[in-house]
């Protein structure tokens, strides 16, 4: 979402303070049929290596999803690295 007041996105603030993509390649067992495995993948800004947004999706999966998880995959990467982030010296309008 863009702010108004400054027009850049909360997404690329996330990234600026060190959030990167983050996908989860989940296996869940079928709710009625357990050895039945179900996939679902996920994917949001997070930070690496405590994963805390993953985490409490997790944590709101077993709780709330009737379908137990088997196993996550976790792949990360970070879209802006400091160095390929420079503050502009001055601005040229024509």
């Amino acid at each position: 979402m863009v702010s108004k007041e400054t027009s850049v996105s909360e997404d690329f603030r996330r990234q600026l303070a060190g959030y990167g993509l983050t996908t989860a390649h989940i296996l869940y067992r079928m709710p009625d049929y357990r050895d039945i495995l179900q996939t679902y993948v996920w994917q949001d800004y997070d930070l690496c290596p405590d994963f805390p947004v993953l985490k409490r999706f997790l944590d709101f999966w077993e709780q709330e999803i009737e379908g137990p998880l088997h196993s996550v995959r976790i792949a990360h990467h970070r879209l802006i690295k400091p160095s390929d982030f420079q503050v502009a010296d001055a601005l040229y309008l024509h």
